[in-house]
Parts: structure tokens; C-alpha cells; sequence
């Protein structure tokens, strides 16, 4: 096993920060990384760098979102005041946000040492790889939907958050399932975009605080041990390779491209699977 070294968190927090957002899978990405680069990913290093990783791709979702999440606040606010006379589309939002962020989490715990298993299998990696091609490039041939936040109810809600719940096996990518499954029912595309970070947040931010569960159970002279210097490189690293990558796919959504991405998973998914025959 290697440590966790300048050069492998660097490489690290890129991927994570890039794959977090583009529709490619940022799970099975850093467990082919690690696996070729010898990491352990139970191992204290890693687990503080996943927590950390996170967290910079946490904040990259901010910054890019930050002045359309000033905008949906003050709606929130106005919507709160009793003098109020419009519709509460802000607290609808919110509402069908939280009742798909439900199967996430319920899925996410109940199969925990399922998807946990998946990322030491290469199998499943490159089978995932190849889900996530297949979801991009159907979405080539479905027609540009039209249906706006008032068309927008519980059902398609439960659906989106079930693809997220999916998205935690290696391979399938969150954005790219929830992005598509909300473009299959017909939604417009920027909005499903926005749909997917919103519930990303409290999806992220959720897998951040098990992995600090399972850190603060290490022995304290294990954490002693833990190369702080790569650790906080490599999630700055993610950060800003997230707010690139978050930049990318919006253009990608916005000009309707986000099938380009489907023969790379499905390069990569092929190559995983052959290499491990």
C-alpha cells in the first residue's frame, strides 16, 4: 500500500472535483484511481481526504450556484411573509427537494455495505461506466421537454431521488442519472440541472458527515499519522476542479450536449470490464 503523497492528492482532488459534477461518475473514477495508485481507501489518509474532498466540492456547488441561490433565498423570505399574495413556488421547490432527497437516504442506508462492496469490485465499476453512457446517449433522442416548476410533482420527485440512490454504485454518475431521468419526464433541461445540485447538496453533505463518523472512530495515533499537507492540497485542488467542472456541464445542459459525454463512459466502462478478465 502507498501514501498518500503531493502528486496522488493533487491527481485525486482533480478527479474528485472534475467527476463530482461531470456526468462520468466521480465514484468508480477515484476507485480506479486509487486502485492503481495502491491507495487504501479505508485507510485514515483517505478518509480524511474524502471528507475534505467533498467538502471542496461542497462549496464549489455554492460559488457557481451563489448568485441564483441569492435570487431562490429572497423568494423564500418574501414567500414566508404573511403579506405574501403570490404562489409559494420557492416552498414548493424546497418541499419536492426534501421528498427526493427521502429515497436517497433511505436506499443509501439500508444498502450501505452493498455500494460500500461495489467499489473494490472493477466489474460493477465498468458496468456502471456503461449504464451512465447508455442514460447520456438516450438523451440525444428525447425531444427537448417543456415543462416548467408548476408541472413538477411528488412522483417525479421520488424518481429523481431514486436515481441519485442508484448513483451511489461506482460508475453511475448523479448528475448525469438525475439530470436525464428528469429530462425523460419531460422537464426543461436547465431546470433539471438545477433540480440535481439542489438535492446534491443535502446528498453530499450527508456522505461527508458518514465519512466523518467512520474518521473520528480511527484511534487517535492512527489521525496522528495523517499527511496533512497532500490531504488539504488535494481538496483545494477539488474545489477549483469543481467549479470548472460545474461550469462545463451547465454549457453542456444549456446547449443540449450532454450525450457527448456517453462514449467516453463507455470507452472506459469497456476497458474496465475487459481488464478484469
Amino acid at each position: 500500500m502507498s501514501d498518500l503523497g503531493y502528486i496522488a492528492a493533487v491527481l485525486l482532488g482533480v478527479i474528485q472535483g472534475l467527476t463530482e459534477f461531470l456526468p462520468i461518475s466521480s465514484s468508480g473514477h477515484l476507485a480506479l484511481t486509487q486502485d492503481w495508485l495502491d491507495l487504501q481507501p479505508d485507510s485514515p489518509p483517505m478518509l480524511l481526504f474524502d471528507i475534505l474532498a467533498h467538502m471542496g466540492t461542497l462549496i464549489a456547488v455554492f460559488v457557481v450556484f451563489a448568485r441564483p441561490g441569492t435570487r431562490f433565498l429572497g423568494r423564500l423570505i418574501r414567500e414566508s411573509s404573511p403579506s405574501w399574495t403570490g404562489k409559494r413556488h420557492g416552498w414548493r421547490i424546497v418541499i419536492l427537494a426534501v421528498a427526493a432527497t427521502i429515497p436517497t437516504g433511505v436506499i443509501g442506508l439500508a444498502f450501505k455495505d452493498t455500494f460500500e462492496a461495489a467499489f473494490a469490485n472493477t466489474v460493477s465499476i465498468g458496468a456502471g461506466l456503461i449504464v451512465t453512457g447508455t442514460l447520456l446517449g438516450v438523451l440525444a433522442k428525447v425531444p427537448r421537454g417543456r415543462r416548467g416548476w408548476s408541472r413538477f410533482g411528488w412522483l417525479e420527485a421520488v424518481l429523481i431521488g431514486t436515481a441519485q440512490a442508484m448513483a451511489i454504485l461506482p460508475g453511475i454518475s448523479r448528475s448525469g442519472s438525475t439530470i436525464c431521468v428528469a429530462a425523460y419526464m419531460g422537464w426543461r433541461r436547465r431546470w433539471a440541472a438545477e433540480f440535481s445540485f439542489l438535492i446534491a447538496l443535502p446528498a453530499i453533505a450527508g456522505g461527508t458527515v458518514l465519512k466523518m463518523a467512520d474518521t473520528y472512530a480511527l484511534p487517535s495515533d492512527e489521525l496522528a499519522r495523517i499527511p496533512w499537507g497532500p490531504v488539504v492540497v488535494g481538496s483545494v485542488m477539488s474545489l477549483f476542479a469543481g467549479i470548472l467542472a460545474l461550469n462545463l456541464l451547465l454549457g453542456a445542459v444549456r446547449r443540449a450536449k450532454l450525450h457527448y459525454f456517453a462514449p467516453y463512459c463507455w470507452v472506459i466502462g469497456l476497458i474496465v470490464l475487459l481488464s478484469s478478465l
